[in-house]
């Protein structure tokens, strides 16, 4: 189905953001025109009906499950080394389709907008998930956009829904993990909260680290190749790859055990993490993948991975095992044994 209107040219005629642009009137019409429309710009957004139309034939050439998910996205600043608010709210949507196994395919736009915020630093947001939807090969079809007064909100809040489709036969989740599986990471963990805490400039901390956040679908997809039968796949975004780890072995009825000589960590950010008391383990990522892959296919899979940037840092960084059931247990670089529970608390709050 093609429902094809031109572009609707609006004109704003303010350089911040007002509560009339939240409105339902001119001033708001101007602002979607101007500033979304124009920066997503794609056929189904272009209609500017109440949602966007599909036919279904365009799915079930992809597969024969959709996939479905939304996350909102309140980082403090909006920009930050290697990235900002919009490549954040796309990368994180389009990656939690892709780790579920789905060619992510739409997504929606919903923007709470602080009263006075400035037009042209949302233009560059906007031109930002513009940019990275290209290179997620996705688009931006549909949206909402709510101004509230200032001091309601900080800024800027943003909320991405996606919708993608699993191809047949594909079966990754949580509950997969088995007794000799390896368990894969796709490079250096903790980058995202690192570049968070320098942006921040809270601390006088000199930290030279930039974000992970990136897109992972194409490197994933490749894993799907080698190896359709991945067991378990997440992002290890909030609670880093302590959660994600707690989380298979929990829903797996199954221990894991990691090995701290094989997990990369920067040296700025292990040094960082020794001034704040931080443990890099539970920093937050953006680009980072757990992988639960068979033994027998994990150094196959390992040299494919290799081959994309996103993967270039790609090793095994532990395995399942029967014992402890629903335990994580960190091997240390002196010989010792630690358990790695679930995050209590924010070690930084606002990482995304």
């Amino acid at each position: 189905m093609k429902l094809n209107q031109p572009i609707r040219s609006g004109k704003m005629k303010s350089n911040t953001i007002t509560l009339a642009h939240g409105s339902g009137g001119k001033a708001m019409r101007d602002l979607i025109d101007d500033v979304f429309v124009s920066g997503f710009a794609n056929e189904e957004l272009n209609t500017l009906e109440d949602q966007a139309r599909f036919g279904l034939d365009l799915f079930t050439q992809y597969g024969d499950c959709l996939a479905m998910t939304t996350d909102s996205y309140v980082v403090d600043p909006l920009f930050f080394p290697g990235g900002d608010i919009g490549k954040l709210a796309v990368t994180g949507t389009v990656n939690d389709l892709a780790v579920g196994g789905a060619i992510p395919l739409f997504l929606s736009c919903g923007m709470i907008i602080e009263e006075g915020f400035s037009v042209d630093t949302l233009r560059k947001i906007v031109h930002s998930m513009k940019t990275t939807a290209d290179e997620a090969g996705v688009k931006i079809v549909t949206g909402d956009t709510k101004v509230v007064h200032k001091g309601a909100a900080d800024k800027l809040f943003i909320n991405t829904a996606g919708i993608g489709v699993i191809p047949e036969g594909i079966q990754i989740a949580a509950n997969r993990a088995k007794p000799g599986d390896v368990i894969i990471c796709n490079g250096f963990i903790g980058d995202h909260g690192a570049a968070i805490v320098d942006a921040r400039g809270e601390l006088a901390i000199e930290n030279t680290i930039e974000t992970d956040c990136s897109i992972l679908s194409p490197l994933i997809q490749a894993m799907i190749k080698v190896c359709p039968d991945i067991h378990c796949m997440r992002d290890a975004t909030r609670g880093g790859i302590a959660t994600v780890l707690n989380e298979f072995a929990q829903s797996s009825n199954c221990g894991i055990t990691i090995f701290e000589n094989d997990i990369p960590i920067r040296n700025e950010v292990r040094g960082m993490c020794e001034i704040l008391g931080l443990d890099p383990l539970y920093l937050a990522n953006e680009g980072k993948v757990l992988a639960v892959v068979p033994a027998n296919k994990a150094e196959k899979l390992i040299t494919k991975m290799q081959q994309y940037s996103s993967g270039i840092h790609s090793r095994i960084i532990g395995k399942v095992t029967e014992r402890p059931e629903k335990r994580v247990i960190l091997k240390t670089h002196f010989g010792g044994s630690r358990i790695v529970d679930m995050l209590v608390g924010e070690q930084l709050p606002r990482i995304c």
